[in-house]
């Protein structure tokens, strides 16, 4: 009988600051997409960040990523380690936060994922928030991140984010969601597409389901009002800047916040279609991780956030739930 090939076993074994550090590199390359994007990022040479990388392959004992002219791409043991690497991270950083809380001082890093194109939106009142929270906490390193609605509620839930702003849209018991501000979302098409010209008056939901359609290809408002209007995607974004651009080719219709979509009508590149007819609200939220009990950082963040949007006229903020 043939004896059992013993499985390899990982060299690593207590972590230690170094091993850390290692980490944090391998996050940052693989978040920048590759080591050269990394380089500015690290401020650090790239080959610098190669040689950290491979020893952390040496540490784990694992090939981590492919790295060659088809660009960088991680191994499916990489994407794991990858994972395993933000929820480690995460909790280092939420146990530097407690610790700090001991000795009533405020401190670490601070990560805040937000959905895209809240900037032009008059109703956000998110960089008065960054502004209190900066006054009340100047000790913490501040991290704005943009990303997908799915993405953010997948980096609170896992503490890869201490904070979310999304559109509200499906709730999870994991998660405890404050009402921020609303959204108007009109239908647009773009100049050389045939209702750029023509009149609307008489338009309907059958006849637009007749015309080239972008949505977003994931759950969202966008996906939940385009499957009730039964409206066919021809082409899927995974932003409201890839929605856009798709508009701008004169060939799909697709909705888009109208204080983003502002600039380019006024360019005579955009049209809303039939606004009063064919629109939708969306209403804003905040995320905090409901369990392990969030940083004093994410609380204090959350509060600048609740405190900001009280002050406008006909808030919906403060209404936890």
């Amino acid at each position: 009988m043939q004896a059992k090939k013993p499985k390899s076993r990982a060299l690593l074994g207590q972590l230690t600051d170094m091993d850390l550090r290692l980490l944090r590199v391998f996050r940052s390359v693989v978040q920048c997409g590759g080591m050269a994007a990394a380089e500015l990022e690290l401020n650090i040479g790239i080959s610098t960040i190669s040689r950290h990388v491979k020893d952390l392959e040496t540490r784990v004992g694992l090939v981590l990523c492919r790295r060659g002219r088809a660009g960088f791409t991680l191994t499916p043991e990489g994407q794991t380690v990858y994972e395993e690497t933000l929820r480690l991270l995460a909790s280092v950083e939420a146990f530097k936060s407690r610790i700090d809380g001991i000795h009533d001082r405020m401190g670490g890093e601070l990560h805040v994922a937000i959905f895209d194109k809240t900037a032009t939106n008059p109703l956000s009142r998110l960089p008065d928030a960054i502004g209190r929270f900066h006054d009340q906490a100047p000790g913490v390193a501040l991290n704005l991140h943009v990303a997908s609605i799915n993405e953010v509620e997948r980096g609170v839930i896992d503490g890869s984010y201490q904070i979310g702003i999304i559109p509200a849209h499906r709730s999870s018991g994991s998660l405890v969601y404050t009402d921020l501000f609303n959204e108007r979302m009109l239908l647009y098409c773009g100049t050389g597409h045939p209702l750029f010209d023509a009149p609307h008056g008489k338009l309907t939901w059958r006849q637009v389901r007749n015309y080239a359609f972008a949505g977003l290809g994931y759950h969202s408002p966008n996906m939940d009002v385009s499957h009730r209007a039964k409206l066919t995607r021809s082409a899927t974004a995974s932003d409201q800047e890839s929605i856009a651009t798709l508009i701008l080719s004169g060939r799909y219709l697709g909705f888009l916040p109208d204080h983003y979509a502002e600039s380019f009508e006024a360019k005579g590149r955009m049209r809303p279609v039939a606004p009063q007819r064919f629109r939708y609200a969306c209403r804003f939220v905040s995320l905090l991780r409901r369990s392990p009990q969030p940083s004093r950082a994410a609380l204090l963040f959350q509060a600048c956030l609740e405190a900001a949007h009280a002050a406008m006229p006909g808030s919906a903020a403060n209404r936890a739930h």
